[in-house]
């Protein structure tokens, strides 16, 4: 009930249950409901406060992991079993604010709660939306989750946040691949990677380098230039384990006539054989994936940064059905969510045939 109304555009549990009101007909003939009346916005309160989101999250997201990979295997039963999902599929691993819970968004000093995800950039969906205790990290709550399950055969992309020693070590032992971008967190590293590719006199001789066509949009002019070179990959391993490459990227941005530069500098597990100059640069700008298509669509789109639900189990679960129109949307290769909001809201029986399909 609570996903039909989120895809009609309803950003709140009372926006939620008074539309549910509205559309009670059509909706005890389609679900077959049999309730005397339809929930009000405290019943659905209290019902997802007694859900765990992480189970609810894992259940749904297998739902959308089959149905795209029975999609791509043609309806054939043999290769959905054996290939259950893309060699080399990209996760990237993000962390996110619930900024209605904690009293910062009243005047206090409490901590809003946060939530780590692990988005399957390809298909959309969230495999992992877990619950960071206030006084751990980002880094402490991704470790358990880094088991042969999840990593097996997969990339996976993060932020400086998650750029700790052990990191990479942990996805290749889980037989994963990883790509870390190296900041301030790690400085001696970081200085290493600096003097090496801004070093003039450098031996060059085995470096590689792919420059992207300037991309126009949104009143802007971008364009990425990466470098990647194997040379420092025995220096590396001490602290890292094994290296395939290190890369330096440079974003090059004018906007109104005043240009920016930006200049990121990491490593990757992937080695040159496997991971081209170009390759790279697509994973690296696939990460943001992450933030443009679901974080910033769940807080501008669905309304997730003004929703005023402050109990953290219920906020949680909000979070998790967010995800879930946003997997809907990407299930059915929506480009513009906005407008299928519209849409759905105009037309509740088409939110329904998606639902119940």
């Amino acid at each position: 009930m609570l996903i039909l109304a989120k895809m009609a555009g309803m950003k709140n549990l009372l926006a939620a249950s008074e539309w549910a009101t509205y559309q009670e007909e059509l909706l005890r003939e389609k679900l077959h409901l049999t309730w005397k009346r339809m929930p009000c916005r405290n019943t659905y309160n209290y019902v997802l406060a007694h859900l765990e989101s992480q189970e609810v999250n894992a259940h749904l997201a297998s739902c959308f992991i089959r149905q795209e990979a029975q999609q791509r295997c043609g309806g054939k039963p043999n290769r959905f079993v054996a290939e259950p999902t893309k060699p080399g599929t990209h996760l990237a691993i993000d962390g996110k604010a619930l900024k209605g819970t904690g009293k910062q968004a009243y005047g206090g000093d409490d901590p809003q709660k946060h939530l780590l995800h692990i988005y399957e950039v390809q298909t959309g969906v969230v495999l992992e939306q877990c619950p960071i205790p206030t006084k751990n990290n980002e880094v402490s709550a991704l470790k358990p989750l880094l088991t042969e399950t999840l990593c097996k055969g997969r990339i996976l992309t993060a932020d400086a946040a998650q750029s700790y020693h052990e990191s990479g070590r942990l996805v290749q032992r889980a037989g994963g691949d990883v790509i870390v971008i190296v900041k301030d967190n790690t400085p001696r590293t970081r200085e290493d990677l600096e003097l090496f590719f801004e070093d003039e006199h450098a031996d060059k001789r085995t470096w590689q380098s792919f420059y992207e066509p300037v991309q126009k949009g949104h009143g802007r002019l971008e364009q990425r230039w990466i470098v990647t070179s194997p040379d420092l990959n025995d220096s590396l391993r001490r602290d890292w384990g094994e290296v395939g490459q290190v890369f330096r990227l440079q974003r090059e941005r004018i906007i109104k006539g005043v240009k920016t530069v930006k200049v990121i500098y990491g490593w990757t597990s992937l080695p040159l054989s496997q991971c081209s100059p170009q390759r790279l640069l697509s994973l690296l700008r696939g990460h943001w994936a992450v933030e443009k298509r679901l974080h910033w669509r769940r807080d501008v789109t669905l309304g997730e940064d003004d929703c005023p639900v402050r109990f953290e189990p219920v906020a949680e679960m909000l979070a998790v059905l967010n995800t879930v129109v946003l997997s809907f949307m990407d299930l059915h290769q929506v480009s513009n969510v906005a407008s299928q909001l519209r849409r759905f809201s105009a037309r509740p029986h088409e939110a329904l045939s998606w639902l119940l399909a």
